[in-house]
């Protein structure tokens, strides 16, 4: 029995015929393959920490629920934490320096010998002006901060209690230190009543906003729902304690001991205690600038 063979002319024409399948399966594997690629070749995710108007630019965790975005337009938030800081601590030392230029205030290391009290420094003539020409918008500023700091840890923590004590007790501490600051250097009873009180709140409701500050920093950090430095961690805690116990010391230390030695030293924790102030706001900004942190003011 005689087998057919296939001519030549066939054998060409088929072959030709299967070019067109294996050049469309070898683009599929390329472009796979170039897929591949890009994707090991692309930088870590970037995560959305607040939704809405405040945006995290850090990298994502896996299983965090947050969903990736490009780099995030906006404003950096961590100069105005940075202004919020700096501002006080400017108009305290060159009041100061001022008073002790012009004579109305020894020369002497408030932080350790407690010979003033800020208030004294910055009470009279031009110390009290550029005093209060600083302090007022500082006090915006820090309001803002906490409002600020208070909405990103509630996106990324959700709502609780602390957070929203930490809104109107920042607020708060900002009215108080306007009332400080609007009224130093003024004389009569009432006044010196809306000093006193001003400082009173001032001090005690930072106070709290740093210790809620510090333990919401330490939870988002012990979640990992956003990459946080944890030598900054550590100091927003170590700042807040610091604060406490500063403050326990003056009242132990009013209870126990009178006259100049008690002005001293509640004078000396006076300059402490603000410059605890300085240093929490300066931290936050640190903070905000290394995850990133932005605020979105396009309307959506």
């Amino acid at each position: 029995m005689t087998t057919l063979q296939p001519s030549p002319h066939a054998l060409v024409r088929r072959a030709v015929g299967l070019l067109p399948a294996c050049a469309g399966t070898w683009h599929v594997a390329a472009a796979q393959t170039e897929r591949q690629t890009q994707l090991e070749a692309a930088p870590p995710r970037q995560c959305d920490a607040a939704v809405g108007s405040i945006v995290n630019d850090g990298p994502c965790y896996p299983g965090s629920g947050r969903r990736a975005v490009s780099l995030a337009p906006g404003l950096p938030l961590w100069p105005l934490a940075l202004c919020a800081g700096l501002l006080p601590l400017i108009a305290t030392l060159l009041a100061f320096a001022l008073a002790v230029h012009l004579g109305l205030v020894p020369a002497c290391n408030p932080f350790i010998d407690g010979c003033v009290s800020i208030s004294r420094a910055a009470r009279h003539d031009l110390p009290n002006h550029l005093f209060r020409a600083l302090m007022l918008p500082a006090a915006t500023l820090q309001g803002l901060v906490w409002l600020l700091a208070a909405h990103w840890l509630r996106q990324s923590l959700g709502p609780s209690c602390g957070l929203r004590a930490m809104a109107l007790l920042g607020s708060l501490a900002a009215v108080a230190l306007v009332l400080y600051a609007s009224f130093l250097g003024t004389d009569g009873a009432v006044y010196r009543a809306l000093r006193q009180y001003g400082t009173v709140v001032y001090f005690g409701f930072t106070c709290l906003c740093m210790l809620l500050l510090g333990g919401a920093v330490q939870r988002l950090a012990r979640e990992q729902r956003v990459r946080l430095p944890q030598a900054l961690v550590r100091l927003h805690v170590a700042l807040a304690c610091t604060l406490v116990a500063l403050g326990m010391g003056n009242a132990l230390v009013a209870a126990l001991l009178g006259g100049e030695w008690k002005a001293r030293i509640e004078n000396v924790t006076e300059w402490w205690g603000a410059l605890i102030f300085v240093l929490c706001f300066l931290a936050l900004a640190a903070l905000w600038w290394r995850v990133g942190l932005r605020v979105n003011l396009r309307s959506h």
